[in-house]
């Protein structure tokens, strides 16, 4: 049975155009990602994190008084309801996953917001996700920075110390780079929502739901750990190689959409090279390329006309590594990026006010008849009761 004349079905909806957006653009089969107009190598190297959100809500970059009143803005929205707090400690004590922390405090942000919710959450996705990470390790929230810039500020929080200009300009390209990507999964998890005249906060908290998903945010940390479990450049090749025997999937390379290398691998790579080379272990750098040159050219090897390159995840869990967060962290502080391409998405979506309601194709039985439960037959053999 259909849903409906001319209606046909896509699984996963994958090449169906469900929205019209300026916020970002991805070519999968040229390798580019555009930032409302900017290449992503054009933009997120060199602008803060607050610009970059500025541009995905405004559709243009501030120009200098207008940036100064934005981080302005920004620093004033970093407070958490006491409740928020409340529950960050209560999770804490229970070793709630950072993930689910970020999900469960995020919908208690309801009961304090301003005029802007979307801004509101921006500010304070880092505060959550930082205050948490300490609470986790038995020490309490370092209280934030308002001379501090967004980055500059999340990094604070984490450390307790001032970071490093190298470390923040790390951070920044990083944010910027993963703020927005097209129509995944979480961001038409946040659209879907708001569609129905939802609240942000809901949106928000749906689009974290999605992303908690490990086949949309949860591989970056697997794309280091194969950099650990080889240790040394000598022994690249025989591990990959067995990898590969095994039929094992090479974490931090191929992408579902990018059919060439990942542009925003390449972003990152240069991100690394400069924070590698002054404020973290240049050795494991050294490692990470010949990691990425030996698995390059064996699975080129292997599994040829499949043009699998490195993506995001390799140089976003080498990055992140080098900026000293954990594994655990990399997830959550990839939504502290995304949550600026969810909100402007919301946004847009709220400005169309048109739900999104695609339609479902049944293939189930058809027609049954009600008949009274003890004329019902008895379950079929083997079958087991429900209870």
């Amino acid at each position: 049975m259909g849903g409906g004349s001319g209606v046909s079905f896509v699984a996963g909806l994958e090449g169906v155009v469900a929205a019209r957006t300026r916020i970002s653009g991805v070519d999968g089969e040229a390798g580019v990602l555009t930032l409302a107009g900017f290449p992503v190598e054009e933009l997120a190297g060199r602008a803060t994190f607050e610009e970059v959100v500025y541009l995905l809500r405004h559709d243009a970059l501030p120009d200098a008084g207008e940036l100064a009143a934005f981080r302005t803005a920004l620093a004033g929205r970093r407070g958490l309801p006491a409740a928020t707090v409340d529950l960050l400690r209560a999770a804490a004590d229970s070793g709630i996953p950072e993930m689910d922390a970020l999900r469960m405090t995020a919908d208690t942000l309801s009961l304090d917001v301003s005029e802007d919710p979307a801004l509101d959450l921006v500010a304070r996705f880092p505060v959550i996700v930082a205050a948490y990470h300490r609470l986790l390790r038995g020490e309490e929230p370092v209280p934030s920075d308002p001379g501090l810039g967004h980055a500059a500020n999340y990094l604070y929080m984490l450390r307790g110390e001032a970071p490093g200009e190298g470390s923040v300009r790390a951070l920044e390209t990083y944010l910027g780079t993963v703020s927005d990507h097209g129509m995944n999964a979480s961001t038409f998890a946040a659209r879907v929502i708001v569609a129905t005249r939802s609240d942000f906060v809901s949106a928000v908290v749906g689009a974290v739901g999605a992303l908690k998903g490990p086949l949309h945010g949860g591989a970056p940390g697997p794309a280091l750990d194969v950099v650990f479990e080889i240790g040394a450049a000598g022994n690249a090749e025989t591990v990959l190689r067995e990898k590969l025997r095994r039929g094992e999937r090479l974490m931090g390379f191929g992408h579902r959409i990018y059919r060439v290398r990942d542009p925003r691998a390449d972003v990152l790579a240069a991100a690394a090279e400069r924070l590698y080379a002054s404020d973290a272990d240049g050795d494991l750098y050294e490692l990470a390329l010949e990691v990425e040159e030996t698995a390059l050219r064996l699975l080129a090897e292997h599994r040829p006309g499949r043009n699998l390159q490195t993506n995001v995840e390799f140089y976003t869990a080498l990055l992140l590594h080098g900026l000293g967060l954990p594994a655990e962290l990399f997830t959550p502080t990839f939504a502290v990026g995304r949550v600026a391409g969810w909100t402007a998405h919301c946004i847009e979506q709220q400005a169309e006010d048109r739900l999104i309601r695609p339609q479902s194709e049944y293939v189930g039985a058809e027609d049954r008849r009600w008949v009274p439960p003890e004329e019902r037959p008895s379950p079929r053999s083997g079958e087991a009761l429900p209870g």
